[in-house]
């Protein structure tokens, strides 16, 4: 005889959605084989500790509801009434309320030290250029939407003196091996390979994500929309310090993340950190997850899941469009920001989310781009303490996507590009060159955080064209 609701309410189970959620979890269990009694003893689990079945794929929608109506181990917190100190960048250049979000981030009872990096602007949670040390607790809005997005150069031995004489080739190659934009994919016998598919962790993802894997698959291989690029450009070296002779070399550098996976993923753990953790309203955002408890746990596991999975995109990318231009890295440099780690901080580990900023440890190899139409830099960290190892991640908007478009015209823009020798193929006025600041402005800011190696100058790129983007 098949389980009903008043078989349920006899065993403690209310009236409300999570008694319909329970009956609908036996009615699968049953259809699985289980026994009424071992039916009833899952439920009674999944009432008593709902955050274990957070990943089961028939107990999973019962577990959410239940840590929602019940607000399983949620508490409620009040901000500090004053910030942690933290030291700021290029103050000067930075919008009163990216520096405001900052504040309010060191005013979470779990932050113990923050900095903020001279690319800032407003973001979500965190603001862009954001660092944030926090005590045995991640943000996944500290982390952000597009979970390790990251920076890739491959530079060859061919001199930069052959981008003119290869530019038709050099533009095809972009075209024919990339895809962008937030419906970007490769399918059928396009679909490309990596072994991150075959990580052992997408089986440990929750329900709901874990469905994403084919979706991933098909995105592997492409970049996102907004700032997102893949390009050809001239390095300009000035030291050995890279395994080169001084001089200028072609280069190709990439900028994306981790697409869908990394969107889900965000949202996903957001809206679980909102119902464990409450915070005044306009401060929500910020809520964390204690990685002491399993729904912090599997935050992790998914954030490196994320990495690895947007580090592959790059390999692949890179991989592809070299092949088919027929050319060979001799050195590549990688980095990724919108990440926590577990770091030392003044002798004590602590969890550093760097939200749009750069890793900057001593010694620490960066890329710090500019804009399609500006050079960027390869770096070296400084190991800066009161910087907690970090730099910016780019130039920062000083212009939002809407008032960029509403106010840049593609004509300006390609003037812009033409006076400094630079083919856009495919790119949207709110990328433009002048909706940034000023990268050297900035380069000057962190001086103290890294030592620049090399100047990346772009000459031809791709770009999605938009206008979106992925944060």
């Amino acid at each position: 005889m098949s389980i009903d609701a008043k078989q349920l309410m006899e065993a403690g189970w209310k009236s409300g959605p999570a008694l319909g959620l329970a009956l609908k979890a036996a009615h699968a269990l049953e259809e699985k084989g289980d026994s009424t009694e071992d039916i009833l003893g899952r439920l009674d689990c999944a009432r008593t500790s709902p955050g274990n079945y957070l990943n089961d794929d028939v107990l999973g929608p019962l577990a959410q509801r239940l840590m929602k109506d019940a607000a399983w181990k949620s508490s409620h917190y009040d901000l500090r009434s004053e910030p942690v100190r933290y030291s700021v960048w290029g103050a000067n250049a930075i919008e009163p309320a990216a520096l405001e979000q900052m504040d309010n981030a060191c005013r979470l009872p779990v932050a113990v030290a923050g900095a903020q990096m001279p690319d800032g602007h407003v973001g979500y949670g965190l603001p862009i250029g954001g660092v944030l040390a926090t005590r045995n607790a991640v943000i996944p809005y500290g982390v952000g939407v597009d979970i390790a997005c990251r920076m890739k150069l491959s530079i060859m031995e061919e001199s930069a003196s052959r981008i003119a004489g290869w530019k038709d080739r050099l533009a095809k190659t972009l075209i024919s091996e990339t895809a962008f934009g937030m419906g970007a994919e490769f399918r059928g016998a396009a679909r490309r390979d990596h072994e991150v598919m075959e990580d052992e962790a997408w089986a440990d993802l929750p329900g709901q994500l874990r469905k994403l894997r084919d979706r991933a698959w098909s995105q592997l291989g492409s970049s996102g929309s907004g700032n997102h690029f893949v390009e050809f450009g001239e390095l300009v070296l000035d030291t050995e310090e890279l395994g080169l002779a001084p001089g200028r070399y072609l280069a190709l550098l990439s900028h994306s993340g981790s697409r869908g996976l990394g969107a889900n993923t965000a949202k996903h753990f957001t809206d679980l950190a909102m119902e464990l953790c409450h915070l005044p309203k306009q401060h929500r955002h910020l809520a964390w997850l204690n990685l002491d408890e399993e729904p912090g746990q599997q935050y992790w596991y998914a954030m490196e899941l994320a990495g690895r999975y947007a580090s592959a995109n790059h390999d692949l990318i890179h991989r592809q469009v070299l092949r088919a231009a027929g050319l060979r890295p001799f050195v590549q440099i990688e980095n990724h920001h919108n990440f926590a780690w577990r770091e030392l901080v003044n002798g004590e580990e602590f969890i550093v989310h760097r939200k749009g900023a750069t890793p900057a440890g001593e010694g620490v190899l960066g890329i710090i781009p500019g804009s399609m139409g500006d050079p960027g830099y390869v770096v070296r960290g400084k190991g800066h303490p009161k910087s907690l190892n970090s730099a910016a991640h780019g130039a920062g908007r000083r212009m939002s996507r809407t008032a960029a478009k509403n106010s840049i015209t593609r004509h300006q823009v390609k003037d812009y590009l033409r006076d400094r020798g630079v083919e856009l193929l495919a790119g949207g006025t709110d990328e433009a060159p002048m909706a940034y600041k000023n990268i050297d402005e900035v380069m000057a800011a962190q001086k103290d955080l890294v030592k620049p190696l090399a100047k990346f100058l772009p000459r031809i790129v791709l770009m999605a064209n938009d206008g979106t983007a992925e944060d």
